[in-house]
């Protein structure tokens, strides 16, 4: 049996008269890459935001791990496991990849702004880095300073910051946008390889690398869910063609 790992109950969000989500109620297994496609104001970084905290929500319920988190500040979510990515790139441009990845792992530490702590504690900082940066492919850039890097390389190191709190949950609000062919591939990889140890909630509009790593998919329309299942569920979905990806691609659904 899946074990569900984050949950949403009903959950809804507006901005005045605009209503971004409406009632959404999903279920994210552990261990799942569950992929949230849409049109353009569909809603999916709204959820992604609700989700991390950065948001609160009008109505409805976030649970993680049957804890609720709904009303949690950023900050604590990420020290429960969640880890979050943004659409545009965030790090430290002027910092080496080795101190961004620092200073996301000793975010992680109840004592963090404190400047005398145990020795201990800073080489459990030091391996958690040195293990985020291997993870992410950039083992070997770990002296090179940020801003020097490609735009992918960058995203790369920010998928490393967000290891290096070490989370059970990803969010990956669109990781590949902007991105080339070859850089594309190389996050794809990256993506397939945390997906063998965590749980990742993505938002991507490229739909060719949704459809060959996503375990299960949501479709979102106007602030709701429109269908929710597995890959091939979603591609002979009749309503999911007519509402997004379209019988056959126009010069309109190609925008």
């Amino acid at each position: 049996m899946s074990e569900t790992i984050l949950r949403t109950q009903r959950l809804s969000k507006s901005f005045g008269g605009l209503i971004a989500t409406n009632n959404v109620s999903l279920a994210f297994e552990r261990g799942q890459v569950h992929a949230i496609i849409g049109p353009n104001g569909a809603g999916k970084t709204t959820l992604i935001n609700l989700l991390s905290g950065d948001l609160l929500p009008n109505d409805g319920a976030i649970l993680f791990k049957e804890r609720d988190i709904t009303r949690l500040p950023p900050d604590q979510v990420s020290q429960l496991g969640i880890g979050r990515s943004y659409q545009k790139t965030n790090i430290f441009s002027q910092f080496t990849c080795y101190e961004n990845c620092w200073v996301a792992a000793q975010s992680r530490l109840n004592t963090s702004m404190r400047f005398f702590r145990p020795a201990s504690r800073l080489r459990d900082v030091r391996e958690r880095t040195e293990r985020a940066l291997e993870l992410c492919g950039l083992g070997k850039r770990c002296e090179t300073v940020a801003a020097a890097m490609s735009y992918g390389e960058q995203r790369q190191l920010e998928i490393g910051m967000m290891l290096a709190t070490e989370p059970e949950l990803l969010l990956l609000d669109e990781p590949l946008a902007g991105m080339g062919s070859e850089e594309s591939k190389q996050v794809i990889t990256l993506l397939r390889r945390l997906a063998e140890d965590h749980t990742l909630i993505l938002i991507e509009h490229d739909m060719d690398a949704v459809f060959s790593i996503a375990d299960r998919l949501t479709v979102m329309v106007n602030g709701r869910v429109l269908e929710t299942g597995t890959v091939d569920q979603i591609r002979s979905s009749q309503a999911v063609q007519e509402a997004y990806l379209g019988v056959e691609e126009t010069e309109e659904t190609a925008q």
